[in-house]
């Protein structure tokens, strides 16, 4: 049955309230889990960048057949100024603007002229945003890399031993 009177055809003011509330909440909600997984692609990407950039240093030198150093600032792989090894080739990586490095590299972090890395330690990459914190540790004596997922407080000293494998790498 239809109703003709025009005044009940409309929402109340009420149930207005009521809507409006709920898509406050479900945009809230949305953004919330936007946020977390842009965090969560930054370090990841981050992880993944420094790892390609140390592969790159390592085999610029091998092909140069020269030693160099590198040291790990917030932007990424530089160029340590008080080496007197020259700086190894990489790129530095846009994506190590947004994202909180912590580590326990040495100041230069030397590669031989056969690629090999002379120094080893660990680095953590995390966000704000996500409770994700990847890993990189850098073995000796060979400088193999790995990758995983950090089990170590926020701001904790880095150490390989907090470094656990993740299935989903």
């Amino acid at each position: 049955m239809r109703r003709s009177d025009p005044s009940s055809s409309g929402m109340t003011l009420p149930e207005l309230l009521v809507a409006v509330v709920v898509l406050g909440l479900m945009a809230v909600v949305g953004i919330g889990g936007v946020g977390r997984s842009l965090a969560r692609t930054r370090v990841e990407a981050a992880a993944r960048q420094l790892a390609v950039d140390l592969e790159q240093a390592r085999s610029s030198a091998e092909a140069a057949g020269t030693a160099c150093a590198l040291e790990l600032t917030p932007q990424g792989w530089s160029q340590d100024p008080a080496s007197d090894l020259p700086p190894c080739r990489v790129a530095t990586p846009s994506t190590l603007q947004q994202v909180q490095l912590r580590h326990n590299l040495p100041a230069a972090l030397r590669i031989a002229s056969n690629g090999l890395v002379l120094d080893g330690g660990t680095v953590v990459v995390a966000a704000a945003g996500s409770d994700l914190q990847r890993c990189l540790v850098v073995s000796l004596p060979l400088g193999v890399v790995r990758t995983g997922q950090s089990k170590a407080a926020a701001g904790a000293t880095p150490r390989s031993s907090d470094c656990v494998l993740d299935p989903s790498l």
